[in-house]
């Protein structure tokens, strides 16, 4: 990982590959964005982008650097978009930037320590189960700035009140409701995320909108799976096993993820005062040697 990260540092003013930074840190590019993300807490493009536009910031201060030079060096095609990104993160214009006095942030540049742990245990299983089908309502969302930490919970609230997880409950009575992450798209670190259960195949027919909520099914594969129990408040509970999943375990498994669904399978609400009890089901395939 670290590595992978004096590459970053290396070329923040040229052209970075995912599959050559993968590759330094052991991994497949997939995997290696979602560890990189649950790490850090934000996406390998924002970690990129905000090392870049510290940098950018440093040379219009320092330097008579041009702005629509400045914009194209650290990957901006026109000095507008450069401009917008810039003003999000220091607050100020790249003009401004110039002035004596102005203030600025600075991102510093990451690095990763190990740390021996061990001290809480982790509850899990391992499970193969062939290829099953889940449908429910669903959003598409991105990692950028946290968006899925924020919009998810908020979609979970919008359906109970809604009324979306009754209808989604009665597609399958007798099944836990889940969240899944679906229909990954790494390009653009965007993915489907749906609350659902598991259905018998064609329980509906095509995509649809209800009540203006989205419906989908969706196949899960076959897989081999790690079941981790979470104990807790959510959504806590759940992103706090997620985070040790892959600070903790993944590093020490001989395993990496196979780049499938997620699933978050609910088991017990809560009562007042009391803990959900929930499980992570994380898709597996062996470590690349």
């Amino acid at each position: 990982m670290n590595r992978a990260l004096d590459i970053i540092e290396n070329n923040l003013g040229g052209e970075l590959e995912l599959g050559g930074l993968a590759k330094e840190a052991c991994s497949s590019p997939f995997h290696f964005q979602r560890m990189f993300s649950a790490l850090t807490g934000f996406t390998l493009a924002e970690y990129i982008r905000r090392r870049r536009l510290t940098l950018a910031a440093q040379e219009l201060a320092l330097t008579d650097i041009k702005v629509v030079d400045a914009a194209l060096k650290y990957g901006y095609g026109t000095p507008e978009a450069f401009a917008k990104a810039f003003r999000k993160t220091h607050g100020v214009t790249p003009s401004m930037a110039r002035l004596p006095g102005s203030p600025l942030v600075a991102f510093p540049k990451l690095s990763f320590h190990l740390s021996l742990k061990g001290d809480v245990k982790m509850n899990y299983r391992i499970e193969k189960k062939e290829a099953f089908h889940i449908a429910g309502a669903s959003i598409e969302v991105g990692c950028v700035d946290g968006e899925n930490f924020r919009r998810i919970p908020l979609f979970w609230q919008e359906s109970a009140s809604n009324g979306t997880i009754r209808k989604i409950a009665s597609l399958q009575p007798d099944r836990p409701i889940m969240g899944a992450c679906v229909d990954f798209r790494p390009d653009t670190d965007r993915f489907r995320y749906m609350i659902a259960v598991e259905v018998p195949a064609g329980t509906l027919e095509a995509d649809k909108t209800i009540d203006g909520v989205d419906f989908v099914e969706r196949e899960v594969p076959a897989s081999t799976w790690a079941v981790f129990t979470a104990v807790g408040q959510l959504p806590d509970s759940i992103q706090s096993v997620t985070k040790r999943i892959y600070s903790d375990w993944f590093p020490s498994s001989g395993y990496e993820h196979a780049g499938t669904a997620d699933l978050e399978i609910y088991l017990e609400d809560g009562a007042p005062g009391k803990d959900s009890v929930s499980e992570i089901w994380v898709p597996l395939k062996k470590a690349a040697d």
